[in-house]
Formats: C-alpha cells, structure tokens, sequence
C-alpha cells in the first residue's frame, strides 16, 4: 500500500473511550452534561417513548472540539422512528445546547451504561449522507488530524428547503436503467477514443479496467497539445456505459467549462452534472440530491467535489493536480488528491491523476508502486512538442549579442515575429499582473516598503510610466494597507529613488505594443480572463492560469521572468514554476508546424531542462530525491503546529512523539499585517518522521490536542499535515 494511504480509517462508528473519559462525556448524547431530557413538539411533561424497531440511533454531532470527536448514541422518539433514517439531519441536545448532527446509523441497543437522551426533531428525512462518504470523512479526519464534523462541512452542503422539495417531489429514478446508463457517442467515435489513448503505453489496459470496474490506478503524462477534456470525457464515457459513475476533478470553473462541453459531445445532457463551489445555495443543494439519489452518473466539478456521493463509483480522476487551488483552505486543510485516494483505495474505483507537468506527490505514488507510469514514447512526445529555447543559449538567435539575456532577448523576439507573419497567435506568459507589481531603492537595490505596516510598494495598473523606472510624478502605492508613499525614503540607504524589480502583465502588454506596431493586443490576467482566442494573428499576454486556448495552438510562446517564479520563498517554487510552464507549452503548436517557445531562464537549470527535454517526470524524481536527503515532504511525514508562544510550547511539552521523530522548532513566523494579531507573535513547531510513522505521528498529535482541549488553562495549536510553505 502506498504509504499516503493507509493513514487510519477508523470508520464512523468508531468510538474512543479513553478521550471520552478524558473529556466527560460518555456516548450517551447528552455530551456528559445532565439528563437526558429534550424538548419536543409534544408539550411539555408529555412522556415519550422510544421507537419500537432500532430505538437508538447513532449520531455524529456537529461539533469540531478533537475530544469530542466521535459519534454519540440517542433515543429515537416513537414519532420521528420513520424519519430518522440512516443520513438524515437532526437535532440533538449536547452539553445544554442544541446541535446539528446525522444520523450514522440504528441500533437495537447501546453499550452505554448512563441513560440516554432523545432525538430532539428531524430536520429532514432526506439521507444527505451516505454510508461511504461518513467513512470517507472519518478516514480524512484521521489523516489531517481533524475532526469529523468539520470534514462534513465540506462533504455536505448546507440544507436549501425549497431545493430539496422540488428534487424529492417526483420517485427517483432507477440509476441502472434509461438512456443515461449509454454514452451517445457512434462507433467510430469510439475507435477514436481507442486511438487517441492508445498513444500511452497503459491507456488501454487502464481504460480496460475501468470498464471491468477493477482498481487501477496510474499517473498520466499528458502529451503536448492533448486534448485533456476530451481524454477525461472518453475515460466518462467508458465508465458510464460499463454501468460505472464517475467524478472529474479540475482546478477551475473554466477547465469545468472546458470538460463540460467535452463531456456533453459523449452522453446525453441528464446523464451528467457540475457541482463547483461558485454555485449558489439552492443550485448547489438541489445537483448534490441528484447525485446522491443517483440520477446522474458523472459528476465535474474542483475541489468542492471531492466528497460527490457519486454512486457505483469507477472512475475517480484528477488534472493538474499540483495546482494550488485543490488544497483545501479550511480546517483540516485536506488535499482534493489525497482525498481522490482515500476514496479510490476504500471504494476500489479506478484513479487517474493527470497533468502535462508532473507533481513530486504523483511521483511518489509511481516510485512507490501504487500507482503506474502512462507515458507516450520519447518519439511520439518529440513529435508533439515544440521547439524550446531557453535564455543566452549558445544557439539561439542572437546569443553573442548584448541582449541576450534581456527580459525580451533576440530569440523571443525572432520567434514572436515568426510566428505573426504565418498569421499566428504569440502567447506571453507574465509571472505577475498588474503593472509594476514591485519597486526597490534605486540606490541599494533593497525592496521599498510602506512605513506604516512594511508591505510592499508598487505602481498600480492605471497609470502609466517610463520603462525601467516609474515617472517621478507617479506617487507608489502599498499593496498591503493601499496608502500611497508620496515621499519615499529608503530605510537602509536614506535614498529617494526608486526603480521597478519586477513587471506586471499591464506593462508588459503596454511595452509589447510598441514592439509591435499594428498586431492586436490582448490581455488576459485578474477579473478579465479570456477563455479562448482566434486563430489569427495577435499578442496574448496572461498571467500563469489565465492563459486562453488558441484555435489551431499558438505559434509561439514567451515565457518571461522565469527567475521570479524559481526565487519564490516556497518549498514547491521549482515545482509550481515548470507547472506553469508546462502548461502554458502545452498551447503551442509542434515544431513541425513553426511551433516555438522561449524561455526566460538560464537553459542550464533543471527547470530549464525539463521543459527543454519535455521530461517533468525526470524533473519530478530529481525534486522528490532532494526532498528525501532534506527530509522535506512527501519524502517524509510532517506536521506543524502554529499558535502563540505559549500556545506552541504547551503543545510541545504535552506532546509524546514516537522515537525516531524529529521536532524542529519552535520559532517565530513573519505573519503579515491584518491576517491576525499584531499584539501577540505567532510560533512554529514541526514534527518530521518517516513516512512508515505517519500514522504514529498523527495519533501522537491528535492526543496532545485532546489533553489541550480538555484543560482550561491551554488551547490547542493550529495543526496542518504535510505544510506547503514551510520555508
């Protein structure tokens, strides 16, 4: 098993005497405060009784204290025996107050000694959640050293009435019968779909598999140039007509948009569904009932989709799963991908994890075996992918001359001017938007900061300055509390003037206008993204994410300020960098076709040479051995703890770490200004083991924050499992 999952999956029935103890409540659901009387409907002192069939039922409290965090057992009033289903929502009275919960499951009897409290009322007999994604919940809460409660957060969205009336007005329909169950697609569309995946080596016995709805579970390279939506769409196809569901997860609402019309060419318009987070509550509430009763199949959506009840699940699916929007940023910060599987190893669903890059955690699951290699060959990749040049080559054009490594070098400039004579689009990817984003003392180079709260100074995008330095009239701005710095003063060197050390999308489009004189100008990066563009002549200029699709593949593509990317203060700097890059790569044409990219780096770097060489599988085993000798995840196991000082320090005196763990720590952390206290300075505590005690560190750290929970005097640190930014 690989060792990313199997990180304890107590199920959620699972209950933990010893912190019950600790904490003094028993399962009774009174949460160890009183008696066990609850009003009802009925009037007061009217006696009630308890169900005559499975009069106990088993309920997960919405309540998010770590010594809590287990089910509670309750009577069921006669009257509510029909609605308390397994699912349903109730209402429950714990520790004086009322509290939402679910019901888990019905019990003959409990084994609690004390006597029990009743079911306060119904809020809805709908049963919102499933057997599978309650243990789905308890697995990731173990894993992320969370609670339940807020894990199902996350996996349920908040109850809309008049959604929910209109789903269950109507008998559900029987999810293995109707048109839905068969993908409208003809047969030679189907020997397309063979062919297309028949380019990677493991496509057609992984698509094989998910028709026989087997386990496998394997890490897609995608080519250059691939149409990924129509990939995931055919893999939804296959599954679907093999009677299978499926859930598509992709990091934003315009790779939905993209998948959904992918998927609208394959199976009939009811047979599948989106589900992001931007969708309001009713329409949210009222497609999460059609996947749960099971009137669609295939489900598309980001990371809020992670948790879909999607039934008879057989395909799970990720792409670009190192963006950062997959991680979750509410407690317990869990990953769409790990939780991709956990549900993949618990439900035995096929697992497909893609991208044009390649993550260090992907890597990790094929080195470890858990996961298999699906690549194309190297000549089939060298068929597909353009021709790279990286900054000062020896090569390329214009290397001996003196701007050569210029922001805009000779060789950028020969491949743009290529490319828009063959009456093709130039992709110009900029690292950061806005205009001049950041400035420096133009005496000692130091970054200019506002004197009010240290944030960085910059040029706002509506005005207007000379390259290379911002006009003296121009007043800079902080980009941390907005007020303007009208008489700057450099801090180090008393120096009055500044200088720009990085360049925004808005500049870089104003300076490529004057390049190019005549070719039409557009912009893509903020609130004013644009999905696709014409294949005609033009300069795009976008942001990493931003970048629209070209009809036909862009002719050429720049990528520029590769070194801000790589100098990032980020553990996944190199990471995220060649993501973007290959992504914005993955646009252009072939070289057989004119197709270029130049690259703002020196070639020399492994970034550099991973996209240069199209191997971020190479690039991905160099980063996950360097995070193995640094003893940095996912090589290793890590959890940090954050709070005060006392805080922290109160968390590593109760803390008991297995042998062979490591704390690192504490120390302070640079917090910036409004996201917290500035009285009180924030610590840091890292806990680093092995993978293999991973589990063994979890459990360590959920029972010091139990001890803390249960005592008045402390109060339990922020814990977050395998941190990104732990530089």
């Amino acid at each position: 098993m690989h060792p990313a999952v199997g990180d304890g999956a107590d199920s959620g029935g699972a209950k933990r005497q010893d912190t019950a103890k600790k904490s003094g409540a028993g399962r009774s659901g009174n949460g160890g405060a009183g008696s066990g009387r609850s009003g009802t409907a009925k009037k007061p002192g009217t006696p009630k009784s308890p169900a005559a069939t499975l009069p106990v039922a088993e309920v997960a409290v919405d309540v998010s204290l770590t010594h809590l965090d287990r089910p509670f057992d309750y009577l069921v009033p006669a009257d509510l025996a029909d609605d308390a289903v397994p699912g349903a929502r109730v209402r429950v009275r714990f520790a004086g107050r009322l509290v939402d919960g679910y019901v888990l499951r019905r019990l003959p009897a409990s084994d609690h000694p004390g006597r029990l409290g009743y079911l306060e009322r119904v809020i809805s007999p709908e049963p919102v959640l499933t057997g599978e994604i309650a243990a789905l919940a308890r697995r990731v809460a173990d894993r992320y050293v969370g609670s339940m409660a807020d894990v199902l957060r996350l996996a349920v969205p908040p109850r809309h009435a008049r959604a929910e009336a209109a789903v269950t007005s109507g008998p559900a329909p029987d999810p293995t019968s109707g048109e839905d169950a068969t993908p409208t697609v003809t047969n030679g569309a189907s020997q397309d779909v063979s062919a297309q995946w028949r380019q990677y080596a493991a496509g057609p016995a992984f698509l094989s598999a998910v028709s026989d709805g087997r386990p496998a579970r394997a890490v897609w390279q995608a080519l250059p140039g691939e149409d990924w939506p129509a990939r995931l769409a055919e893999a939804a196809a296959i599954s679907t007509a093999a009677g299978w569901g499926s859930l598509l997860l992709v990091p934003d609402a315009r790779d939905v948009a993209r998948l959904e019309a992918a998927v609208a060419e394959r199976l009939s318009p009811t047979a599948f569904t989106t589900l992001t987070a931007d969708l309001g509550p009713a329409e949210r509430y009222r497609r999460f009932l059609r996947i749960r009763r099971g009137e669609v199949r295939v489900v598309i959506g980001t990371r809020a989709a992670a948790f879909a009840p999607v039934q008879r699940l057989g395909l799970l699916a990720i792409f670009d799963d190192a963006d950062a929007s997959f991680a979750e940023p509410r407690a317990p910060y869990p990953h769409a991908r790990e939780v991709l599987m956990l549900r993949s190893a618990s439900e035995g669903a096929a697992l497909l994890v893609g991208a044009f890059g390649r993550s260090v955690e992907a890597q990790l699951l094929v080195e470890s075996g858990w996961a298999k290699d699906m690549s194309a060959s190297r000549a089939t990749v060298r068929e597909r992918m353009p021709r790279v040049q990286a900054q000062g080559d020896s090569y390329a054009i214009g290397a001996d001359a003196a701007a050569a490594r210029a922001r805009l070098s000779p060789a950028a400039f020969a491949a743009a001017r290529s490319a828009l004579a063959a009456d093709a689009p130039v992709l110009v990817q900029v690292p950061r938007r806005g205009y001049l984003p950041s400035l420096a003392c133009a005496q000692c180079r130091r970054p200019a900061r506002c004197r009010r709260c240290h944030g960085p100074l910059g040029i706002p995008p509506a005005r207007q300055g000379v390259a290379g330095e911002p006009d003296r009239g121009q007043i800079p701005t902080c980009g941390w509390c907005g007020v303007p710095e009208a008489n700057f003063v450099c801090g180090a060197c008393g120096g009055r003037r500044l200088r720009a050390i990085s360049i925004g999308a808005g500049r870089t489009a104003e300076e490529l206008g004057r390049a190019f004189p005549g070719v039409p100008l557009i912009t893509s990066a903020g609130d004013a993204i644009r999905d696709r563009v014409p294949d005609a002549a033009a300069v795009v200029v976008a942001t990493p994410g931003a970048e629209p699709v070209a009809d036909g593949g862009y002719g050429a593509a720049l990528l520029l300020d590769g070194s801000a990317l790589l100098a990032l203060p980020s553990l996944d700097a190199a990471q995220q960098a060649t993501r973007r890059w290959f992504n914005a790569a993955a646009l252009v044409r072939p070289a057989a076709d004119g197709g270029q990219l130049v690259i703002g780096v020196d070639g020399a770097l492994p970034a550099a040479q991973a996209l240069i060489r199209w191997d971020p599988a190479w690039f991905a085993a160099g980063e996950l051995a360097d995070r193995r000798q640094l003893g940095f995840p996912p090589a290793t196991a890590m959890i940090s703890l954050e709070g005060s000082e006392r805080t922290v320090t109160d968390a590593e005196t109760e803390l008991s770490a297995p042998a062979g763990a490591q704390l690192l720590g504490p120390v302070p952390i640079e917090t910036r200004p409004g996201t917290g206290d500035p009285a009180e300075e924030r610590y840091r505590l890292l806990l680093r083991g092995p993978l293999a005690d991973r589990r063994a560190l979890a459990a360590a750290v959920r029972t010091m924050v139990v001890e803390l929970g249960v005592r008045k005097d402390a109060a339990p640190p922020r814990v977050q499992v395998d941190p990104a930014a732990v530089l």
